[in-house]
């Protein structure tokens, strides 16, 4: 088959869109694969349909090799399914949610476990039923705060999802293998490199959840793997907390004055100078005990104030505190914050718990205090007095103060231990290309999808989602194939099997042209053939360069010798070969 470029809807640009940041961002809408049409939101041309439609289908292949049925549910729903099982809160602003005209409720879905599971319900009553997969490839809505680098950070997007269904626990299991195996066969098949990590299953909960993410530097995910082959999510890292220590024999607290210390390296810096350390080593900020105000903003509406206790050579990671205090969303306390709490001394905070804030003292402040997993109790702190200019020297926990629990919110850096033992960390970025959760019965149980199992009793379902992004997949590999010129697309993809150019006025390279084009076509390829009569060489050359079919023959001055060049647009080499060859040559 054969398209003309001469009439087909394509139009190329010679400059960069204003608000790319990426490669794949600037060079799908310069070929004219997508346009944008509101910031996260683009429309999809004939070229860019193309290519997703042939990841679709690899993804639609090893699909059916692992048993799993396509359906498809509409994008628009109403939102009763969601509150039920509570994630039409959960979800917050990051849900699309609308009214029709009767004023009913309805949601933009961003993911689908719910009608899923009602459809499943509605149709299936017995284990004998089970297992069963389906699965569907459809758009997604999610109302992004900072929409970015072009498709791989939308509002709309195409993602596969699918969900098994399973009367026992070891069946889910075996379901959760076979969509784990058939995702690494769809990214070999696709040559995406990808690492399986450990991962926060967030609003869609579940026992287990690994999170497949392709390395690259334009990646919005950080990953942690070790020499051992421990590989999670830096929002799924535990950390490896030391052993408590008795505290029988330390000296007890001392508060100091600390003037003019608001920051840590202040702070290090006054205690080194003016209160050494008897042992004759220098304090560092390893020594210090940071408390991080922070501000829970809960689905409610609710704001509470939150003090967090972690070593003061560590940041508070945004992304961690997010998994931690999720539903609630996370932010830096304000100025107004501490305005209505005059016992939290900016600069100088200590402590805060049920128990008081420092020494035993009695707190009037209401506010949690947690602290990182390394604040173990016998271990001793310089921290804050709360009194400004002032901070406690030796303050030791559970001796000198009770945090009111731990949480994982902590930086996690290179060279920090697995937590499985398999040894140092390092840390990579990322780019999630699929997921895979075991659900449970969360769902199940929400919504009440039960059958009779082999007894005739009522079980709970316990069920499994995998999703793929398809159009963020299209988009890493565009990242991933391209030069200064263009696009280019590996065969297995690419919008065309090959890409035919006519070059000159001589009506034999037209009727070269031609027969060239049947030759292919006859040979079962989809070729894309440049016969536009006006346009110059250099253009026709440039647009092949941006479009990226990685197979060009170029039909021009040769045909006098019976040969045509074909153009490896990866290797840039150019071959001739003979007119009644191209078709082999190709293949």
């Amino acid at each position: 088959m054969s398209t003309r470029l001469s009439r087909y809807f394509l139009r190329t640009l010679r400059e960069d869109p204003s608000d790319a940041e990426v490669a794949s961002h600037r060079l799908l809408v310069r070929a004219g694969y997508i346009r944008r049409q509101a910031p996260g939101i683009f429309a999809w041309l004939p070229l860019g349909l193309r290519v997703k439609a042939r990841i679709e289908a690899i993804i639609r292949e090893e699909m059916a090799a692992a048993g799993a049925f396509e359906v498809h549910f509409p994008a628009l729903l109403p939102k009763e399914p969601y509150e039920v099982t509570g994630r039409y809160e959960e979800y917050g602003p990051g849900m699309f949610r609308l009214s029709d005209r009767k004023d009913a409720g309805y949601v933009l879905a961003p993911t689908h476990e719910e009608v899923f599971t009602l459809l499943v319900k509605d149709l299936y009553s017995s284990y004998k039923d089970l297992p069963l997969t389906i699965f569907q490839i459809q758009d997604k809505y999610r109302d992004e705060a900072r929409p970015r680098a072009g498709l791989l950070r939308g509002r709309e997007f195409t993602m596969k999802d699918a969900y098994s269904f399973d009367s026992s626990d070891e069946g889910l299991d075996a379901s959760y293998q076979a969509q784990r195996d058939a995702y690494e066969r769809i990214f070999t098949r696709l040559g995406l490199e990808y690492v399986i990590v450990q991962a926060d299953a967030g609003a869609m909960g579940g026992s287990k959840s690994e999170e497949f993410l392709h390395p690259t530097p334009v990646g919005e995910d950080t990953f942690v793997r070790s020499p051992g082959g421990y590989a999670a999510n830096v929002e799924a890292f535990t950390t490896v907390a030391p052993e408590p220590r008795s505290f029988e024999h330390l000296t007890p607290a001392e508060v100091l004055d600390t003037p003019d210390t608001p920051t840590i390296q202040t702070l290090v810096d006054r205690a080194n100078e003016a209160h050494p350390r008897p042992d004759g080593r220098a304090w560092t900020a390893a020594d210090t005990l940071k408390n991080v105000v922070l501000a829970l903003v809960h689905l409610d509406g609710r704001r509470e104030l939150v003090v967090v206790g972690l070593p003061g050579d560590r940041e508070v990671d945004m992304k961690r505190a997010e998994v931690a205090f999720a539903p609630a969303e996370v932010e830096p306390a304000t100025e107004e914050d501490f305005a209505k709490h005059p016992g939290l001394v900016k600069g100088y905070i200590g402590p805060w718990s049920a128990a008081g804030p420092v020494l035993g003292e009695e707190s009037s402040t209401g506010i949690r205090y947690l602290t990182d997993p390394r604040v173990v109790s016998g271990s001793g702190w310089i921290t804050g007095a709360n009194e400004h200019g002032r901070h406690v020297f030796g303050l030791v926990a559970g001796r000198d103060f009770t945090a009111d629990g731990t949480v994982e919110v902590a930086e996690v850096k290179a060279g920090d231990p697995a937590p499985d033992g398999s040894g140092p960390v390092e840390l990579a970025r990322g780019m999630e290309i699929g997921h895979v959760f075991q659900l449970g019965r969360k769902y199940a149980d929400a919504l009440g999808l039960k059958v009779l199992d082999e007894n005739g009793k009522l079980v709970t379902v316990t069920m499994g989602s995998y999703g793929i992004g398809v159009t963020r997949i299209l988009a890493i590999i565009a990242e991933l194939n391209n030069d200064d010129k263009g696009l280019i697309w590996p065969k297995t993809v690419a919008p065309f099997d090959v890409h035919v150019i006519a070059t000159g006025k001589e009506e034999s390279i037209w009727t070269a042209a031609e027969d060239v084009v049947a030759q292919l076509e006859a040979a079962g390829l989809d070729v894309l053939f440049d016969d536009r009569p006006k346009v110059s060489p250099g253009v026709k050359f440039g647009d092949a360069e941006l479009i990226g079919v990685p197979t060009i023959v170029i039909v021009g001055r040769g045909v006098a010798d019976g040969v045509v060049e074909l153009w490896d647009r990866a290797t840039g080499e150019r071959t001739s070969i003979p007119l009644d060859q191209v078709a082999a040559a190709v293949g």
